[in-house]
């Protein structure tokens, strides 16, 4: 009769004593990289440019080739911009657009930074190139850099009529409308 009762706490004590197996904690390179963005956008508002290079270095390391690597490269180059080294944003830029084509502010971004570093013309010139569609954005955004302003929405303009289904095709149209104001 004792090994029964025994038997029997063990066995109730086991089902009611509330065991839960502890939490494991994994460990997502995505979610840290978004933290890591997320804090160097925080230090570029508190001005720490440095801090902010830093942590958007480490958001592209832990997630290279995603979508949103292209924000972080974006975000890496507008800092460098910010802080005056054009040469850094080049590629920063660049590899957005390599990344993630389809965002219009990349090319923006781009075109400010050739004209920061005063090769426009020789852009254009390479950028007059018709094989890519996509050409024709940063062509367009090139030239209302340079303040041709009426070539620009001609070609932008060109753009939207030849690809009117693309995602970015809003954002140029939203473009052309700020250039007419």
């Amino acid at each position: 009769m004792k090994k029964f009762f025994i038997l029997t706490f063990i066995f109730v004590s086991l089902f009611t004593s509330a065991y839960k197996k502890p939490d494991v904690y994994e460990i997502d390179a995505q979610k840290n990289a978004y933290i890591h963005n997320n804090l160097g956008l925080m230090y570029v508002d508190e001005k720490c440019y440095y801090a902010a290079i830093q942590e958007f270095k480490i958001a592209i390391s832990l997630n290279p080739n995603t979508q949103a690597t292209a924000v972080y490269y974006n975000n890496l180059g507008e800092v460098y911009l910010l802080i005056g080294y054009p040469d850094y944003a080049l590629d920063c830029f660049e590899r957005a657009i390599k990344q993630f084509s389809l965002n219009f502010k990349y090319y923006q971004n781009l075109a400010k930074t050739y004209k920061q570093l005063g090769t426009l013309d020789v852009q254009i010139q390479k950028y007059s190139n018709r094989t890519n569609p996509l050409n024709q954005v940063m062509l367009g955004v090139l030239y209302a850099e340079k303040g041709e302003k009426r070539k620009a929405i001609t070609i932008l303009d060109n753009f939207i009529m030849s690809e009117p289904d693309l995602m970015i095709t809003p954002a140029v149209k939203n473009y052309i409308r700020e250039m007419l104001k």
